[in-house]
């Protein structure tokens, strides 16, 4: 069964509203655009049917009005042979041409208001057609967006990428425990350069000591020389 009965509920609707009420708005969407597609190839072939009538009508009027001009002639040259009841008859036919003639016209006129209300009916059927292609375009993206949203978000708080993960803190505490080593090895060095540094100025410092513990024994002597010979 459609979604819609006739034309008139496809021009109508509300594509918006029927997709708010769709518990998969993806399927309905789709049904919606096949049934207006089905929907205006019939109403193109009706209207096709209709151009082919109300041209077939046409010819029949040129017939009946090729049919009038005859039996006006038909009535004429009876007049002339004064045969007034030949022209009498000729007349009567010539008049059942015109009605009939006249009756197709008004049948034609008739075709051409359902023709112009074909035409316009396929204007809306396909300004909603293009409607409900847009709505179709726009949900099918926001459709493929959220499924990559729920894939990402998948992965991220997936086995995989924990795992992977505690393997990138395994990685760093090993290049963890490397660098301490490292630092560890330039400690020593620079513990065992200061070491020596100190050795060496401890050196330094004793002979330091004896030049000035010379100084000091020339000084003491000078000062008794000097005492003595004030005394």
């Amino acid at each position: 069964m459609g979604i819609f009965s006739r034309t008139r509920d496809i021009i109508a609707a509300n594509v918006t509203e029927l997709l708010d009420k769709a518990e998969d708005p993806a399927k309905m969407i789709r049904m919606i655009i096949l049934e207006m597609e089905e929907t205006l190839v019939e109403v193109r072939a009706s209207a096709a049917r209709t151009i082919a009538d109300q041209k077939e009508m046409k010819r029949h009027v040129n017939k009946l009005e090729q049919l009038q001009a005859d039996w006006t002639d038909k009535a004429e040259l009876a007049l002339s042979k004064d045969r007034e009841d030949l022209a009498r008859a000729a007349l009567l036919e010539k008049k059942k041409a015109a009605d009939m003639a006249d009756q197709l016209n008004v049948e034609i006129n008739v075709l051409d208001d359902a023709l112009r209300a074909s035409e316009q009916d396929i204007a809306k059927l396909q300004a909603k057609l293009r409607e409900a292609r847009m709505r179709q375009n726009n949900i099918m993206s926001r459709l493929e967006s959220a499924e990559n949203r729920v894939k990402l978000r998948t992965m991220y708080n997936g086995d995989k990428v924990r795992e992977a993960f505690s393997r990138f803190d395994l990685l760093e505490r090993r290049v963890d425990m490397a660098e301490g080593r490292a630092d560890a090895l330039g400690m020593a060095e620079d513990e065992r350069g200061e070491r020596k540094a100190l050795g060496q100025r401890s050196l330094d410092d004793e002979f330091a000591a004896l030049a000035g513990s010379d100084k000091v024994d020339e000084e003491l002597e000078a000062m008794k020389r000097a005492m003595k010979k004030e005394g």
